[in-house]
């Protein structure tokens, strides 16, 4: 299969699994030994000042720490558009990627980013266990756009992707997250 890296997967409403129900992830990496990504429309209630205050070089101090998936809850990545793509870890696209997690000059990274979000943990997947999932019809496959990653409405994009999608996944769009409800 090839690599969906720098793609979006989302939920299908066949995801029952509270991790990902209705979750967006943008996929850092896919190859043949798995797969690895960050939930971009999961918020938490803390400040990354008050859970991370090392990244106030950042500027991000007062913006909210994100749920990036259920691997490794306790450990934070920065994902970040950058100035100069030199100064990151990985990259996903020609300037967004990760910031170093102890950059050598904290002046020289906060100069390197044009803006940044934080997340606590990350989501995963083994060899083979995305593509049988995608397989399955758990995920839909999308582009990505810069406006999807930094999103003002992490909350809403879930939605509004598949309304972007059009047809029948505008109509999934509109279900009620219980649709017993409905």
């Amino acid at each position: 299969m090839e690599s969906l890296r720098g793609r979006l997967l989302i939920a299908s409403p066949a995801i029952m699994d509270p991790n990902f129900r209705r979750t967006v992830v943008l996929l850092a990496e896919h190859t043949g030994e798995g797969a690895m990504g960050i939930v971009l429309n999961r918020v938490s209630e803390v400040t990354v000042g008050d859970a991370v205050p090392s990244l106030a070089y950042l500027g991000a101090g007062a913006e909210t720490v994100h749920v990036g998936g259920p691997v490794a809850d306790t450990a934070v990545t920065v994902l970040a558009e950058f100035a100069d793509p030199q100064q990151a870890a990985l990259l996903i696209e020609p300037d967004l990627g990760f910031v170093p997690a102890e950059p050598d000059d904290e002046a020289a990274a906060a100069r390197a980013v044009r803006r940044a979000r934080v997340f606590a943990g990350h989501a995963g997947w083994g060899p083979g266990q995305l593509e049988a999932e995608l397989e399955e019809e758990s995920w839909i496959v999308e582009d990505v756009r810069r406006e999807d990653v930094f999103t003002d409405d992490p909350e809403a994009l879930w939605a509004a992707l598949l309304r972007r999608k059009g047809g029948e996944f505008a109509l999934i769009a509109t279900m009620p997250a219980d649709p017993s409800l409905n």
